[in-house]
């Protein structure tokens, strides 16, 4: 049975200000639409998400808020993960590979370069640099998340922030 993986950048971000912390910084008006227009396009698409990991970032989180509100999802939905905030690829691999076999569509919510660095090393092709608000859909061959590693994985599609826009 096959397994897919959301990895999600959080969207537009205020630009920091001087003397507060980059964990602190909140999604932008144009942050919020984003989020608002991937939440409602997930909606659409029928996905069910059964877990999703975020970063404890302000803008991280209030990105996840938006769209398992946009998709009608209880928050309950995302636990939120110390270790998405300025993680390593091998790190958030780790993450992916502890979840149950159980679990069958898993999104993560965080950071780049991160997030553009584990999508080319998952399918081994250049993605290049995810946006904010970006998304990739990858499908997963395999049973159980342990097995995913390097180039396991097949890029279903990107989407950006701007495709949405109507």
């Amino acid at each position: 049975m096959t397994k897919t993986l959301w990895l999600v950048r959080h969207a537009d971000a205020v630009v920091p200000e001087v003397g507060k912390p980059d964990v602190e910084r909140e999604l932008s008006p144009k942050g919020y639409q984003d989020a608002t227009r991937l939440g409602h396009y997930l909606y659409t698409q029928q996905q069910d998400i059964d877990v999703m990991l975020v970063s404890t970032a302000c803008r991280a989180q209030r990105t996840a808020e938006i769209l398992t509100e946009q998709m009608h999802y209880n928050n309950y939905k995302f636990q939120l993960s110390e270790e998405l905030y300025q993680a390593s690829v091998r790190s958030v691999l780790a993450l992916i590979n502890q979840q149950a076999s159980s679990v069958f569509q898993l999104m993560i919510v965080g950071h780049n370069p991160t997030l553009t660095y584990l999508a080319e090393y998952l399918t081994g092709e250049p993605v290049n640099n995810m946006v904010p608000g970006g998304l990739f859909s990858l499908q997963l061959m395999v049973e159980q998340w342990e097995e995913v590693s390097q180039r396991s994985v097949t890029l279903n599609h990107y989407i950006i922030p701007d495709q949405l826009r109507r």
